[in-house]
């Protein structure tokens, strides 16, 4: 442990001009008196780390020395590649490796570039988590991020959502083979391969157990496997799934337009290509796929005047019920 903090206080001063006392602790999360007595074996141990007195003082290293502990190990060198996500690096455990790779490569590059890393931060940053909801880590991610990079397999236990109304929230015991993670508007989901079942999407937070088999068992990773071009794949399958019932609807030119942005995108481009005729009045009637009838409710309630539901008829009733609430509201 202290080896690992001694390596990373080199590299750090290695990487930059000098290091007060209180940053130094501030980056190995460490009092600042730890910091002057590792500072202190440093020296002994050779390594010519100089302190400079007084309130402006600090640590740094001279006479141009250079460690040659910059080589990358897998892990830090698989981490580094997904530090634009530190987030997502955080909730699986990575985020001390990519710290170390970062500050490997940090220190390996000329004085002049040493603050790329900074100056990227500053001008770009990814928030992956949709507005307007609380990001949660799931408890098992880590455990699950580990044995896919490992290529071990996982005995689990998960909580369906879906299906009868029987089945839902049932319990489940299965065997995976962990081939990916997938972080997708701030939900985490596993793809995995389900022996003689081929490859299954969970959602990470419905997982309640993972275990390793007694013997540590590894699997042969399919290397053909895509993960981005699986989960496009799986993406637009459940999108398509989701999508049971048809609505229909009349729209006028605003309505036309602002349909994407009320409905699914996809769906509405289905519904309104190839463009219909509009008739007389200069609406358009066109069916749109919807997930269900309380979906589509809420969903083009948004579009107020400019969108007129003809059929189901229980829908139509719904919105007419609505209309007479707001005329006797607004008179």
């Amino acid at each position: 442990m202290r080896a690992a903090r001694l390596i990373k206080m080199v590299l750090l001063l290695q990487s930059r001009p000098s290091m007060t006392a209180a940053e130094l602790a501030r980056e190995l999360e460490v009092s600042e008196r730890t910091v002057t007595r590792d500072a202190q074996a440093l020296s002994e141990a050779g390594v010519p780390v100089y302190a400079d007195r007084g309130r402006a003082g600090g640590y740094r290293l001279i006479g141009g020395y250079r460690t040659r502990l910059t080589g990358l190990a897998r892990g830090e060198a698989e981490a580094l590649f997904l530090s634009g996500v530190p987030g997502a690096l955080r909730e699986m455990g990575l985020d001390d490796a990519a710290s170390a790779a970062r500050l490997k490569v940090s220190a390996a590059l000329l004085p002049s570039l040493r603050d790329a890393s900074r100056t990227a931060a500053q001008r770009f940053h990814l928030d992956a988590p949709g507005w307007f909801q609380e990001p949660r880590t799931p408890e098992l991610l880590p455990a699950l991020a580990e044995a896919v990079w490992d290529d071990r397999v996982v005995r689990v236990a998960y909580r369906r959502g879906s299906g009868d109304a029987a089945d839902r929230d049932a319990v489940v015991e299965r065997e995976l083979e962990p081939y990916g993670l997938v972080l997708k508007a701030g939900v985490w989901y596993l793809a995995a391969r389900v022996r003689e079942r081929g490859f299954r999407v969970y959602r990470i937070d419905r997982f309640t157990s993972v275990e390793d088999p007694a013997d540590g068992e590894q699997f042969d990773r399919d290397e053909e496997f895509d993960l981005p071009g699986f989960w496009e794949e799986r993406a637009a399958e459940f999108a398509r799934a989701i999508l049971r019932a048809e609505v229909v609807v009349r729209l006028t030119p605003d309505g036309v337009r602002q349909l994407p942005y009320a409905t699914d995108r996809a769906s509405a481009r289905e519904a309104l290509e190839p463009a219909p005729d509009p008739d007389a009045d200069g609406r358009v009637t066109v069916t749109l796929p919807v997930e269900s009838e309380d979906v589509a409710y809420t969903q083009l309630m948004s579009l107020g005047p400019e969108a007129e539901v003809v059929a189901p008829d229980a829908l139509r009733e719904r919105f007419a019920r609505a209309a007479r609430r707001l005329s006797g509201w607004y008179g």
